[in-house]
């Protein structure tokens, strides 16, 4: 029965494709793609694994539950993020994931494509099925001007690599974030006030599309530039992307944090400091925490783009008395090791969208996390809350073009992100609806604050799972859909996990 249906498929993929490329095929919601898509042609994953395990070159290799390596591909950041696969794969080419994607698709089989595994979104870079491991896409290449980073780096290997000969690229801002998804979302970072988002850095992608087809696609590609650039990992799977350079000299850096009666003098200090100075070679974070059943601390972290700040630009911050203060001098990789994500064994992120940072919105956030963080520890001593505040330029979304995200470059939208961290596996559910609340809440105070969020887009990589596609694309979903269908004409990319069109 299972070869029946190979080859059935086999034999009319040809001319469904053909179809497809002419522009024959209607793709409403009951033509017979569609629904054979739907349809999945066996459960034995296993199966699955062992016919790429034959088909696949020398340069790539499978791995089976029981291997070191098979426990590496599956693992993230966040257990909650992952889940036992029926095997991982770590291909080494191009034409290997073309393969794997052909076998995937006869067998309707369930995939998951990981970079760093960085995502706390359960199911959306792992599965019970394939795992695609991109940890063979390591290869860095500098150019004259711009650089070919493989997508299965780490920006912190992307660092060490550059910033040592001088240059540097538009990326991550912490230790340990992958290339891949933080790249196809948007990509904020420590240098987007000079240069905008990593997506408008880009020069060119290499991508196995669904088909297994190999693409580089550049700004010609007007469809395909456009959903790339924001839109996750909906139309292939990316190896390779090149990004303009820049020189990179030595950095400066300050953590501030403060605790009880200094809290509110010290956000108050941030929001004027905020409102007033706009040097685009600063960048700034602002977090309120909660954890394990105290009171909530408040910390900013300062960034200057060269060896020293100009004179004056942060004494008012620097001088707040009774900060726990650190200054960090020298390499840009020091930086980012400096500044550790935090770790929990359950995790959920969720995007926050800002206009401004304003002393009463931090005020509101502050009494949400201390109220919300007191109820909701009961259930979980390990409790871990944070409000990330990131700041930036009204002019960020000036230094590129269209893009999937941002669905609209006339204001700058603040990302902000809500993270929640915890131990209990059996309160993952209630985790998530408590975040919900929570993030309804924070928004709820930027509105009283006089800000327009109606319409303001929810970061992609922030984005709690179950966000509705409007609230992160806007008026870009009906184009990104008509793209994915005319990309993705047998449903390949719904076979992995993530926000789908």
């Amino acid at each position: 029965m299972l070869r029946a249906a190979f080859l059935g498929f086999v034999l009319v993929f040809p001319a469904l494709l053909a179809a497809t490329a002419q522009g024959q095929l209607d793709f409403g919601s009951k033509d017979p793609i569609t629904e054979h898509a739907q349809t999945p042609l066996t459960r034995d994953y296993q199966l699955t694994c062992e016919a790429i395990a034959v088909s696949i070159s020398p340069a790539s290799q499978v791995f089976y539950p029981g291997v070191v390596l098979f426990t590496i591909d599956i693992s993230h950041w966040a257990n909650s993020s992952t889940q036992v696969s029926a095997c991982s794969v770590q291909p080494g080419t191009p034409e290997d994931i073309g393969v794997i994607l052909r076998k995937l698709a006869l067998t309707r089989t369930p995939f998951a494509i990981k970079g760093a595994g960085h995502t706390s979104n359960p199911g959306f870079s792992s599965t019970p099925g394939v795992h695609i491991s991109m940890s063979r896409f390591k290869d860095i290449v500098i150019h004259p001007g711009t650089v070919d980073i493989g997508a299965g780096l780490t920006w912190t290997e992307v660092y060490s690599y550059l910033v040592p000969r001088g240059i540097n690229v538009v990326g991550g801002r912490l230790n340990g974030v992958g290339v891949g998804g933080f790249t196809l979302g948007g990509g904020y970072s420590w240098k987007t006030n000079q240069f905008g988002l990593t997506v408008d850095t880009l020069t060119a992608i290499e991508v196995v599309l669904p088909t297994g087809k190999v693409k580089v696609v550049t700004e010609k590609d007007e469809d395909l530039w456009f959903a790339l650039k924001g839109g996750l990992n909906n139309y292939g799977i990316v190896t390779k992307f090149t990004l303009k350079t820049h020189k990179q000299t030595d950095v400066w850096g300050a953590m501030l944090s403060f605790a009880g009666d200094q809290i509110e003098p010290a956000y108050t200090a941030f929001a004027d400091f905020l409102a007033r100075e706009h040097d685009h070679k600063g960048a700034q974070l602002g977090q309120i925490s909660y954890s394990n059943g105290t009171q909530v601390g408040f910390a900013i972290v300062l960034f200057y783009d060269g060896p020293q700040p100009p004179r004056g630009l942060y004494d008012d911050l620097l001088s707040l008395p009774n900060a726990a203060k650190s200054i960090i001098e020298g390499s840009f990789v020091h930086f980012v090791l400096s500044l550790p994500p935090p770790v929990r064994k359950r995790a959920y992120f969720d995007g926050v969208p800002m206009l401004h940072y304003t002393a009463p919105v931090m005020k509101a956030a502050i009494e949400d996390l201390q109220s919300w963080g007191d109820r909701v520890s009961k259930s979980d001593n390990d409790l871990l809350l944070f409000f990330s505040l990131d700041p930036f330029e009204p002019d960020i979304f000036t230094h590129g073009g269209p893009s999937a995200y941002p669905p609209d470059r006339s204001r700058a939208v603040l990302p902000s992100s809500l993270y929640f961290g915890w131990n209990d596996k059996s309160l993952d559910e209630y985790m998530y609806e408590q975040m919900r609340a929570l993030s309804s809440s924070l928004i709820e105070a930027g509105i009283k604050d006089g800000q327009d969020l109606k319409n303001a887009a929810h970061y992609t990589n922030y984005a709690l799972y179950g966000t509705p596609l409007e609230q992160m694309y806007g008026g870009n979903v009906e184009r990104l859909r008509s793209i994915w269908r005319w990309y993705d004409p047998f449903r390949v990319m719904d076979l992995t996990g993530g926000f789908k069109f």
